[in-house]
């Protein structure tokens, strides 16, 4: 293997070997705690234009399997591990995680003291950084300074509605698709949705045209308060008495249409460990978690509550509104795993059956 770098805005630098594809890249450096999904997780559309770093140490060892895709294609900027397994043993395996992120154009290296990193991030905060393979010139060091996430929803949504359903479906559903994660459709079509995924471009008065038992508002990457546009939609949407569901970037597009704010965490959650506590109960579930901003919760508006928190720091991490809209900063359809959530998509569903 040969060898490259991880580079840091700071000045720090990781030496490492190449795996995937072997190209130059610069984005966001982010880290991941989960200790299984890293399918799901270089998959996942939330992460466009980041560089992962996963923190468990030994990835590749059960190969790629296309059916655990989240997406299509590969939406990060490039993938960082310590270990990488290079002879996966899994009777689902298809090949290899090094020939999978060659074969979408994205650049991998293992070897990295991954701990170190990450211990980094968590100090000074999520920054950029900049896979290489030579010298880095002030050229590139003005890059990954300079670098910024652009257009990441356009880039992450579908460019065209298509249909998720089964036998038997009784309710229709309009998914904004944001940056999907295939199984929150998935999860939909299993409880009886016909689900209808249409791009975020669409307007409230063409999605309420095909009059949805409900929307659901999905996952995705980037700034939540750059999406002027899908806001206002929301806002539109909010009025129009259908029930509502948001899940991560939705659930900060939702609040941001009901008036609330957002900010960027120092290093964001990600992993399927993130423990959060539902006021109402004071019961807490463990949670799959990917997303760098949060809605402030001394801005969630009058009629309004927050219904979730998170365990460790009390960050927003669900909210209720009046009339019954709501939505959750976490994974309910998380795979894979925790799935101790999914409840939410059943309380969904029957919300949508006493409005019909």
């Amino acid at each position: 293997m040969k060898k490259a770098y991880l580079i840091l805005e700071n000045g720090e630098k990781f030496e490492g070997r190449s795996f995937g594809a072997e190209k130059e890249t610069i984005g966001e450096v982010v880290f991941t705690t989960a200790m299984t999904g890293y399918l799901e997780t270089l998959t996942d559309p939330s992460y466009y234009g980041q560089i992962v770093v996963q923190t468990f140490p030994l990835i590749g060892n059960y190969g790629e399997i296309d059916e655990d895709f989240e997406s299509d294609r590969l939406y990060l900027s490039g993938y960082v591990v310590r270990d990488l397994c290079d002879a996966p043993s899994n009777f689902r395996s298809e090949g290899k995680v090094g020939d999978m992120l060659a074969r979408f154009g994205i650049p991998g290296i293992c070897g990295v003291d991954t701990r170190k990193l990450t211990r980094i991030v968590r100090e000074h905060g999520v920054m950029n950084g900049a896979i290489v393979y030579g010298e880095v010139t002030p050229e590139l060091e003005e890059k990954i300074k300079t670098f910024r996430i652009k257009n990441a929803v356009a880039n992450a949504s579908c460019t065209k509605p298509y249909h998720v359903r089964e036998k038997g479906s009784r309710l229709k559903v309009t998914l904004i698709d944001y940056g999907e994660k295939l199984n929150i459709a998935r999860e939909l079509a299993h409880r009886g949705c016909d689900v209808t995924v249409v791009p975020h471009s669409f307007s409230a008065k063409e999605i309420l045209a095909a009059k949805p038992d409900g929307i659901m508002l999905s996952n995705g990457p980037g700034d939540p308060s750059e999406n002027k546009f899908e806001i206002e939609q929301l806002a539109e949407l909010s009025r129009s008495g259908v029930p509502m569901f948001g899940i991560c970037l939705g659930h900060q597009l939702l609040a941001l249409a009901n008036g609330a704010r957002t900010y960027k965490l120092k290093y964001g959650h990600r992993g399927a460990n993130q423990p959060v506590k539902e006021l109402a109960t004071g019961r807490v579930y463990i949670t799959s978690q990917n997303h760098g901003y949060a809605v402030d919760n001394d801005s969630v508006p009058e009629g309004a509550r927050v219904s979730f928190v998170n365990a460790n720091d009390g960050t927003c991490e669900g909210v209720e509104y009046e009339g019954g809209n709501c939505s959750v900063q976490f994974h309910p359809e998380a795979c894979g795993g925790p799935l101790d959530t999914r409840f939410l998509f059943d309380k969904f569903i029957a919300r949508m059956e006493e409005k019909k």
